[in-house]
């Protein structure tokens, strides 16, 4: 048995995820592409980190911004050719990069040949790679009822009838996305035999998305948990941790990563921390490591009946009481991801910090030290490193994820249960696209990203929010987080990555501390106030008996004030071991 406790590469690294469409675009088209990402190289090697998760770039039709592949073994037309991937990938390597694919095997796009095939007829050797059911029966008009009452993550019925062989297929996402039978041995092994062919090519692991819904409950049951009457957003639960995904996790990890020195992090949306040690527990021979979604729901307010869109201002208490748990019941027997941001969020200094002007650097740096000062592996997101915010274009045309044009659609021109405002509101609040806007590289037009049309807008605050700005300020968040990650990977290694984490009244609303502990007696002490007033707290480690141990080893003021706590200060302690 392989065991992952210990030191590991990928316990130390700090990984940053590019979305290549909205990152660098080379040739003008108005698209990121992978000529811009190598580009960049050298930007990311300055800013220190040494994993690129690089978001799907395989071809695909684009339903769902290329988490729809149409093809596994072959590169999008608008990101550029497998020779630029090869160019990306030696690249990367030659600056002490490593490349983290992510790759979709719950489904597929309906236009990979698989699926075409599959289409083709009920007697078609394809026809289960896919999850194809008979009606559950008529409704009073005579149409046909799809197989069960499951409702897709984008809404609508999570079956789609093809009248071709008078059958359903599952689509858990978009239509144009159905759900691979996993049942079936013989696509199990076309889907090792893939990740094996780019484990062949040089990449270094993989980033699984919707990993844990590939087993569907066994016999496909009603989920009692939602109506389509009341055109609930998702099918919750039911369709998470079926009853044989372990089996089939412990199969892949055998037949593609056990004996590479590779890295896997699988997405798993309705984990807690307790099943997380199923997953990425030490022993367990399935993952490295798991990207949980309980600290992003703590804005969300469940009673509205509208899953993420319900917006509510969080309570730092409930963000506190996610991320300690999680540190808590991993700590020693599994590992675990660390991210504010990613491709599916809204930006971080806009939801749980200030984009005002006056503190979006401070909060920034204040949020990334709560976060890299943490027991996992730290993920930052593509403009993160600089403060990009959220963006609020004026219309529903002007955006472009699949996710919120069908809310709009849903909830404002099909039931008007809402106003086109209000439902803006909620796109304001946690569509994807805030993720999505290109990258603000300059002041220069588009930001720098194109020298075309940028195939979705830029955020209006581009010319002052933007890396060159960052990098030529030596006060600014990008070089806060140089020295997190040159702390986290030079003199704080031992602490930073493998200490033990201990929390701090976690009933502050206010402010967010803790301690890490290492076997040796050192400790680190962070402190970061979540707030933009000015408070006092008191911390043992903070008073004069620990003073000659005491060093402050990073913070977002030039001075200290002791327990005196500035609007979003942030700060850490490393305290020596006694004697």
């Amino acid at each position: 048995m392989t065991s992952y406790a210990g030191q590991q590469w990928w316990k130390e690294a700090v990984v940053y995820q590019v979305w290549p469409r909205s990152f660098q675009d080379s040739d003008g088209d108005g698209i990121g592409d992978l000529p811009g990402v190598t580009a960049r190289i050298p930007y990311l090697a300055k800013l220190g980190i040494n994993v690129i998760w690089l978001s799907p770039m395989f071809a695909s039709p684009n339903d769902d911004m290329g988490y729809d592949i149409s093809n596994y073994q072959d590169i999008m037309s608008e990101f550029g050719t497998m020779a630029d991937f090869d160019t990306l990938l030696t690249t990367a390597h030659a600056h002490g990069i490593k490349i983290l694919l992510d790759i979709v095997v719950n489904h597929t796009s309906d236009e990979h040949e698989w699926f075409q095939k599959s289409r083709a007829s009920r007697e078609n050797p394809y026809r289960d790679y896919y999850i194809w059911r008979d009606s559950s029966g008529t409704d009073k008009e005579g149409n046909a009822l799809p197989p069960n009452n499951w409702i897709s993550e984008f809404g609508g019925p999570a079956w789609k009838y093809d009248a071709a062989t008078d059958q359903w297929y599952l689509h858990v996402f978009s239509t144009k996305q159905p759900d691979l039978n996993w049942e079936n041995a013989a696509l199990r092994n076309e889907l090792y035999s893939m990740i094996n062919w780019w484990l062949d090519k040089g990449i270094d692991g993989f980033r699984l998305d919707a990993i844990n819904i590939i087993s569907k409950p066994q016999g496909l049951p009603d989920d009692p948990n939602v109506n389509p009457e009341k055109h609930s957003p998702s099918t919750a639960f039911i369709i998470h941790n079926g009853t044989r995904v372990h089996e089939w996790m412990h199969e892949l990890n055998l037949a593609t990563v056990a004996n590479r020195d590779a890295m896997t992090v699988g997405e798993m949306s309705a984990t807690p921390a307790d099943e997380a040690l199923l997953f990425a527990g030490f022993e367990a021979e399935e993952l490295n490591m798991l990207f949980h979604f309980e600290h992003m729901g703590v804005d969300s307010d469940e009673s509205l009946g509208l899953g993420k869109w319900g917006v509510k201002e969080y309570d730092l208490r409930d963000l506190k009481a996610v991320l300690n748990e999680w540190q808590v019941k991993l700590d020693g027997k599994a590992w675990g991801s660390l991210y504010w941001n990613n491709h599916d969020q809204p930006r971080v200094i806009s939801r749980f910090g200030n984009d005002s002007a006056e503190y979006r650097e401070l909060s920034g740096k204040m949020l990334a030290t709560t976060l890299h000062f943490m027991q996992g592996t730290p993920y930052i997101y593509q403009g993160e490193e600089f403060g990009m915010t959220n963006v609020q274009f004026p219309s529903i045309s002007d955006y472009r994820d699949l996710d919120s044009t069908n809310l709009y659609e849903n909830l404002v021109e099909r039931h008007g249960t809402y106003s086109a405002d209000d439902v803006l509101q909620m796109i304001y609040a946690k569509g994807r696209d805030n993720a999505r806007t290109p990258v603000q590289w300059s002041a220069e037009a588009n930001a720098g990203f194109t020298t075309g049309t940028p195939w979705i807008g830029l955020n209006a605050n581009y010319q002052s929010i933007n890396a060159d700005a960052a990098l030529a300020n030596p006060d600014s968040l990008f070089y806060h987080y140089q020295r997190l990650i040159e702390l986290r990977r030079g003199e704080l290694k031992e602490l930073m990555v493998y200490a033990r984490f201990v929390p701090i009244d976690p009933e502050d609303a206010a402010v967010y501390a803790y301690e890490r502990h290492a076997n040796n007696g050192e400790k680190l002490l962070v402190i970061n106030n979540f707030t933009d007033r000015e408070i006092i707290r008191d911390f043992e480690l903070l008073t004069e008996e620990f003073e000659a141990q005491r060093t402050l080893v990073i913070s977002n003021y030039e001075d200290d004030l002791g327990e005196t706590l500035r609007p979003y200060e942030s700060k850490v302690y490393r305290i020596a071991a006694e004697g």
